[in-house]
């Protein structure tokens, strides 16, 4: 199979879709690879590491697009790219399709078969290919909060951690899954007073155990949202339902209780966001105030991080690159339900119920698409 690597094109995306030892293993089973010139740089990964592994570099887009039969990206691909797309051609990304119809409609019109790396499953109920980047946007979150809060980029002026006699920030997280379990590691860390809210009592008491009571855990509800919002300097969202919109949980009125120069900061964007007031932001541009509340939502989080983002999501990846290129995509998702779950669009129709529902869409199930 001929796959395909597009350099990434959204606001200061450094990451890249394939790393040059996952080149290496497919060109070992005979797949040819064609890259992008200068698509793994912000990663750290020169033209010549891509050749050596087997790679042939390609100009620009145009080629990868027009000859691959799998492209394999990290993010969604903006407009211009899914001008690019065609009928019975495979793309392996994130797509977060809940949250824009656009991008949906792009990609039924264009007729491609589209896998999201965020809707596929593990053996235990897991989401493997969001893991990684669910642990580097969790332990990012605390960080990029914390500069929030800087007078100067429009906090209060709290220091995470405090200083021995004035308290340390008060930070509230929503959920408890992999990027909230994450941002409760380096809030702690960095000696703030953490609290993680989640409805999973399961979730809760993993929390309790792993920190030791360093981080208190309450059961969410809509009343302990808004009272320790009001009471937050610094609100990390993380909840997840997978392929859905995020659910709102918090509410237009809540933000404009909170303090002012207090931080929102969105993991959740990606799905839609947590908070009625969040609208997605850049890196370039990462953050706006409404109500005197900063927030910070930017779609692509890790990938200010690029070189670790890239590595870690490669590692989660490859084995489904090479099962896509092997069996062909059919199947392969035939063969291995957790791969199938990732279906989200094919040949002009939603194969995820999820994000059907959230567009309001027409559903078929990815079964029917695969045996047709």
């Amino acid at each position: 199979m001929l796959v395909g690597v597009p350099k990434e094109i959204k606001d200061n995306e450094f990451r890249v879709g394939i790393v040059p030892s996952t080149v290496r293993e497919l060109a070992e089973k005979h797949h040819q690879v064609i890259v992008e010139t200068a698509a793994g740089v912000g990663a750290g990964l020169q033209d010549g590491d891509y050749k050596a592994a087997g790679a042939l570099i390609v100009p620009d887009a145009d080629a990868v697009y027009g000859e691959a039969e799998l492209v394999v990206k990290v993010k969604e691909p903006l407009a211009v790219e899914r001008k690019k797309l065609r009928r019975n051609q495979i793309l392996f990304a994130y797509l977060h399709l809940a949250p824009d119809r656009e991008q949906a409609l792009d990609l039924m019109q264009s007729g491609v078969t589209a896998i999201a790396y965020e809707t596929v499953t593990g053996p235990r109920g897991t989401l493997p290919l969001l893991t990684p980047m669910s642990e580097v946007a969790g332990r990012m979150a605390p960080h990029v909060g914390a500069r929030c809060l800087e007078k100067e980029n429009g906090g209060r002026g709290v220091l995470l951690g405090g200083v021995p006699g004035v308290s340390p920030a008060s930070v509230i997280i929503l959920g408890g899954g992999v990027a909230g379990a994450n941002a409760a590691l380096i809030a702690s860390g960095m000696c703030a007073d953490v609290a993680v809210l989640d409805r999973n009592p399961e979730a809760l008491r993993r929390i309790a155990t792993c920190f030791d009571g360093r981080v208190r855990t309450l059961f969410s509800t809509r009343d302990v949202i808004e009272v320790l919002c009001r009471r937050a300097d610094l609100v990390i969202a993380t909840v997840l339902v997978p392929g859905a919109m995020a659910p709102k949980l918090i509410l237009r009125e809540t933000v404009k209780a909170m303090k002012p120069g207090a931080v929102i900061v969105d993991v959740s964007i990606d799905q839609g966001g947590c908070a009625e007031t969040s609208r997605a932001t850049t890196h370039s541009h990462p953050t706006y105030v409404v109500d005197d509340v900063v927030h910070y939502c930017v779609t692509n989080m890790p990938g200010a991080v690029a070189r670790t983002s890239t590595f870690a999501l490669s590692n989660v990846t490859t084995s489904f690159v090479l099962a896509l290129a092997d069996k062909g995509w059919r199947v392969a998702l035939q063969e291995d339900v957790h791969l199938r779950a990732g279906l989200n669009v094919h040949d002009g129709r939603v194969t995820h119920r999820a994000v059907a529902d959230a567009l309001g869409l027409a559903y078929e199930t990815a079964e029917n698409a695969i045996a047709q």
